[in-house]
């Protein structure tokens, strides 16, 4: 059994301390972690949080972005995704699917608790892209980006969402096209397009405003 400190997800302040996945998800890679974790190594369940960690924390900040919703951090939904995949994975049975799909379901149906939590408080949350890191300290600058985060955030909550899933894990999370597709079931090729439509149609949105 692995310890509580283990499990826990913290310290992410910023992007930068959630580094890209450059290709460690691949289902190649993963499902040999996956199988020894699920026998009860405990190295290998280490090994697993290892792997998965800075990817959920990454896609749900690119869902929630840096607001807190009804006492619910970006951060805090991460370590809940931890906890349940860690909950399920004695039960998991892998019939050539990826994990990856697992892991990022749980983390859909987090943030959408979460955001249905906000709504029972009759809050009106929009998803935010991620915190990022200022250049400076400047007051000005700090409103700016936060202002763009906000403007952007919103043309993105108006594309389907498959088009956001894809944008979120394939730019802010850093899955390759192949990780994606497993994430999500569909072909890479599947991906690729719909990556293509949805930026075309994200230009779009931007050039009318």
């Amino acid at each position: 059994m692995i310890a509580e400190a283990d499990t826990a997800v913290d310290g992410y302040t910023v992007l930068e301390d959630s580094p890209r996945p450059e290709g460690v998800l691949a289902k190649e890679r993963l499902d040999p972690v996956v199988a020894a974790a699920r026998d009860g190594d405990p190295e290998a369940v280490q090994a697993l949080l290892r792997l998965i960690k800075p990817t959920v924390v990454r896609y749900c900040r690119a869902r929630i972005g840096g607001r807190d919703l009804s006492y619910l951090s970006a951060d805090d939904v991460a370590q809940e995704v931890c906890l349940a995949v860690l909950k399920v994975l004695p039960s998991y049975q892998d019939r050539g699917g990826s994990f990856l799909y697992l892991v990022r379901a749980i983390a859909a149906n987090k943030v959408a608790d979460a955001f249905r939590s906000v709504a029972r408080d009759r809050s009106k949350p929009v998803p935010e892209l991620p915190d990022r890191p200022l250049g400076g300290n400047e007051p000005e600058n700090h409103v700016l980006e936060l202002d763009l985060g906000a403007r952007l955030a919103r043309l993105l909550a108006l594309l389907p969402p498959l088009h956001q899933d894809i944008l979120s894990l394939r730019i802010i999370v850093g899955l390759s096209a192949n990780e994606t597709a497993e994430a999500l079931g569909i072909s890479a090729g599947n991906v690729r397009i719909t990556q293509f439509r949805a930026l075309t149609k994200l230009r779009g949105m931007i050039g009318e405003l």
